[in-house]
């Protein structure tokens, strides 16, 4: 009988997050940037003048943010549709706590980590311990935070102070602060996912759970822990959208669409929704593909309705180049 090396870790890892498409889309959105500029040129503008660029990666920012914990827990082969009511939630949180006397911020900055990472932990043990799958488990949380915030908020709460603000407005150079936040959060999931155990085994169980069990993994705790991440990100995106509004507001994660926008960016960035391929690298350039394009948008004054369709054919067009891909491979 012919026996088989095992690879290591690291070689299987290299191997599960093949970074194929993730440089399909930076292609894709050095084209659009093209495209962009001369758009922007036909019409009188600059599209890489230092006013546009700053302000694509300001925009850029909170959905980045949640995007990368949306990595997290599709690569787990899970899901989470309750980043926008959470988002909603936490800025709430954020600005009722520094309203309060002396503008507490490293108290507000403590509940928010702590309220998403329960929102987090519930998301986990309702699909791993209830066997919910996490599409109705986590709408079913979404709902849940959506009648707290219909029940107790009728439009913006709170406040934050004047230097709490300067995390969504300021900029070192060319770089808005809230730019570099996305950076740092991207970098350490990147180091999360290429430098842990729990990296391979987000990896792992998004690729075969049950070969993920058999080879000794907790996959029930993987699955909990991604979610956590996911949730604890959706977190960060609400203390910078309270930055930004100077207060919390019940609506601006659902406004900003910020659950299925950032399942898109991940889709975009070639990350398959059955888990188990993909990676951060891709979810960058996919929120940075939608960003460009919003800028194209708002420049060629195109209205909304037009705006969400070439979204869902830019989204299509993407997922039936990489099925064709894995098809042929």
């Amino acid at each position: 009988m012919e026996l088989r090396r095992v690879p290591a870790p690291g070689s299987l890892l290299r191997r599960l997050s093949a970074d194929r498409p993730a440089r399909a889309v930076y292609v894709a959105l050095v084209l659009l940037v093209g495209l962009g500029w001369l758009l922007f040129a036909l019409d009188g503008g600059r599209f890489l003048g230092l006013e546009n660029i700053v302000g694509i990666q300001q925009r850029s920012a909170a959905l980045g943010i949640v995007a990368v914990g949306q990595t997290l827990v599709i690569l787990a082969g899970s899901l989470d549709l309750s980043v926008a009511f959470l988002i909603s939630l936490t800025s709430l949180v954020a600005a009722e706590i520094m309203a309060g006397a002396g503008a507490n911020v490293p108290a507000a900055i403590a509940a928010v980590l702590a309220v998403s990472a329960l929102t987090g932990l519930a998301n986990g043990l309702i699909v791993t311990r209830l066997r919910v799958h996490a599409f109705i488990a986590t709408l079913g949380v979404a709902l849940i935070i959506k009648g707290v915030l219909d029940h107790r908020y009728d439009g913006p709460a709170g406040s934050v102070p004047e230097s709490f603000r300067h995390l969504g407005y300021d900029r070192i150079g060319p770089l808005p602060v809230s730019a570099l936040l996305w950076a740092a959060v991207a970098v350490c999931a990147w180091l999360l996912l290429s430098r842990t155990r729990l990296g391979y085994r987000i990896y792992a169980v998004g690729g075969d759970a049950e070969v993920a069990r058999l080879s000794g993994i907790r996959t029930e705790r993987v699955v909990v822990a991604a979610h956590v991440l996911c949730s604890v990100c959706a977190g960060i995106a609400g203390l910078l959208l309270a930055s930004r509004l100077g207060a919390g507001a019940p609506t601006v994660g659902t406004d900003g669409g910020y659950d299925l926008e950032s399942i898109a960016a991940v889709v975009l960035g070639g990350t398959a929704l059955a888990g188990g391929r993909g990676g951060v690298a891709g979810t960058v350039g996919g929120v940075l593909l939608l960003a460009v394009l919003d800028s194209i948008f708002n420049q060629l004054e195109i209205d909304s309705f037009a705006k969400d369709v070439v979204r869902g054919v830019v989204l299509i067009a993407a997922l039936a180049v990489y099925a064709r891909r894995r098809r042929t491979a």
